[in-house]
């Protein structure tokens, strides 16, 4: 065995046990009896990496403790791995589960390092919030767990599961970074070589954080169109461009992966049809806003947004002769001529 994991062996010490950890949703699935031939063929086909995170599993469910916590006194990892969950319905699924049938598979917690009598989870996230909204104890295997070895076993739950997207691998191997954590800890927790871990961390960081959020996790979009995407984003009138689209009204009621469509086509757009570079909102004293601003290097454009009465602008147009009068009489004018 490697010396990688040797290494990420001493963070979990205890005799085996036979209960393994699966997903949120559902405990694993009996075998079916298949011929020996299928067998040794199956084994052959597991890389080395996917044998050593199933074996990291096992010891962290070994000689551990069950007990039901009230799921009030469980916060998240201080590493977040995934975004808001979009999937309203996935998640209603689980909860209808766990409200029918109780909750089979447990979560994974350690004590709180700073706040006696509270808990950290490493997994299981939306299990506990369930429960808080169900009102019920939370099962929760009780391990004492390192901040290393929390966001390791955090990341091993998550390799088998399908539904982390490239983006949120992106982010959390950042936020691992970010936390103080050596890259041989997110090479551990996203089961990664080095370069692997590399490209994911440089894709985080060349997006800006308010794009990725905007966006959200895009579970149909690869790797290669976020490198892409982080390419082109290396020019600052391309960040510019996306963040006007993102200011679409329309924006955030579409998709994820909709939502990546559509900045991506906004960066890719050739440097000359790109007229306006920075976008901005008009806000009356409220809150309200009045209009959106695009302005570009040879002109600016104003639109009034659709829920102002339409009389406003009549009696804009309407003032915008006094307005220029008034400009021009202001110190704002000798700025602009130099004087």
């Amino acid at each position: 065995m490697s010396k990688r994991t040797d290494a990420i062996r001493g963070l979990f010490t205890a005799a085996p046990q036979t209960s393994p950890l699966s997903a949120d949703n559902t405990a694993p699935a009996p075998l079916a009896r298949v011929s020996s031939g299928a067998v040794r063929s199956l084994k052959e086909s597991f890389s080395e990496v996917e044998k050593e995170n199933q074996e990291l599993r096992d010891k962290l469910t070994s000689g551990a403790t069950i007990v039901e916590i009230d799921p009030g006194l469980i916060d998240p990892s201080p590493v977040s791995d995934r975004f808001r969950d979009d999937d309203t319905a996935s998640y209603e699924l689980l909860k209808q589960s766990i409200s029918q049938s109780g909750q089979e598979v447990p979560v994974l917690v350690r004590k709180h390092p700073t706040m006696p009598g509270r808990y950290q989870s490493a997994y299981g996230h939306r299990r506990v919030r369930v429960a808080r909204e169900l009102g019920i104890a939370v099962k929760a295997i009780l391990k004492p767990l390192s901040d290393e070895a929390l966001v390791v076993a955090q990341g091993l739950e998550n390799a088998p599961r399908e539904d982390l997207s490239f983006i949120e691998r992106a982010m959390f191997a950042m936020r691992i970074e970010d936390a103080g954590h050596k890259r041989a800890v997110v090479q551990d927790a996203l089961a990664v070589d080095r370069a692997e871990a590399s490209k994911l961390i440089a894709v985080a960081r060349s997006i800006p954080p308010d794009i990725i959020d905007a966006i959200g996790k895009a579970p149909k979009v690869g790797r290669g169109r976020w490198q892409s995407f982080a390419d082109l984003l290396a020019d600052a009138s391309v960040i510019d461009s996306v963040r006007a689209a993102i200011g679409d009204d329309k924006f955030a009621g579409r998709e994820s992966d909709d939502r990546f469509l559509t900045v991506f086509s906004a960066a890719n757009k050739p440097a000359a049809t790109r007229q306006f570079a920075q976008s901005s909102a008009v806000l009356a004293s409220d809150g309200q806003r009045i209009a959106q601003v695009r302005q570009g290097d040879r002109e600016l454009k104003l639109t009034i947004d659709k829920k102002v009465p339409a009389l406003f602008a009549d009696f804009l147009i309407t003032q915008l002769p006094n307005l220029f009068e008034t400009f021009c009489k202001s110190d704002r004018s000798e700025e602009t001529t130099g004087a």
